[in-house]
C-alpha cells in the first residue's frame, strides 16, 4: 500500500526546480528592490518562489527560465508595491528598542541603493533592477512589454534621478 494519501503528480517537483533555486541571489535582488522591511521581503520572496512554483509547468523554453522567474518576481513585486501604496502608513519600528539582526547582509552602498531605488516610479525602478541582473535592453523590453527605445529611455531617467539622490546625500 502505498500510504493514507494518495500522490498526485502535479505535487511533483519539477525537473527545473533545481535551476530556480540556483537564482535565489537574483530573486533575492529583486524584492530587495520593490520592499525595504526585513521581514516583509521574506514573505515576498515567498510569495514569488510560490508563483514559480506554480507557473512552471506553463514554461514554453527551458532557455528562458531566468527572465521567465524574474518576470514574474518583478510583476509581483509591482503589485506589492501597488498594494502597499492603498495601506495606511505603518507605525515606525525603532531598531534600537529591539534586538534586530541585519538580514540586509549587505554593504552600505548597496543598502543605499535599494533604498534610493524604492523612490523611483515603478516603471523606473522595474528596467533598472532587470539591467543590474544582466539583461540587455531587448531582454527587458520583452520582459516589461514595451519597445527597447522605452527601455533607454527609462533606464536614462532612472540614472538620473539616482544620481541626483546621491548629490544630495553628498552635500
Amino acid at each position: 500500500m502505498a500510504g493514507p494519501f494518495p500522490t498526485y503528480p502535479e505535487r511533483r517537483m519539477h525537473p527545473l526546480w533545481p535551476n530556480v533555486q540556483a537564482f535565489h541571489p537574483q530573486l533575492w535582488r529583486a524584492v530587495c528592490g520593490y520592499e525595504l522591511n526585513p521581514a516583509v521581503r521574506e514573505e515576498l520572496l515567498q510569495d514569488v518562489l510560490l508563483a514559480i512554483w506554480e507557473s512552471l509547468p506553463r514554461l514554453r523554453d527551458p532557455a528562458l527560465l531566468l527572465p521567465f522567474v524574474l518576470r514574474i518576481a518583478h510583476n509581483l513585486g509591482a503589485s506589492h508595491v501597488r498594494s502597499e501604496t492603498r495601506m495606511p502608513l505603518p507605525v515606525p519600528f525603532d531598531e534600537n528598542l529591539h534586538d534586530v539582526a541585519d538580514s540586509g547582509g549587505g554593504s552600505a552602498h548597496t543598502q543605499w541603493l535599494f533604498e534610493a531605488m524604492t523612490t523611483l516610479p515603478l516603471n523606473l525602478r522595474q528596467a533598472l533592477m532587470l539591467q543590474l541582473e544582466g539583461f540587455d535592453y531587448q531582454e527587458i523590453a520583452d520582459m516589461l512589454g514595451i519597445s527597447a527605445e522605452n527601455v533607454g529611455v527609462r533606464l536614462h531617467r532612472a540614472r538620473q534621478r539616482l544620481k541626483a539622490l546621491s548629490t544630495q546625500e553628498n552635500t
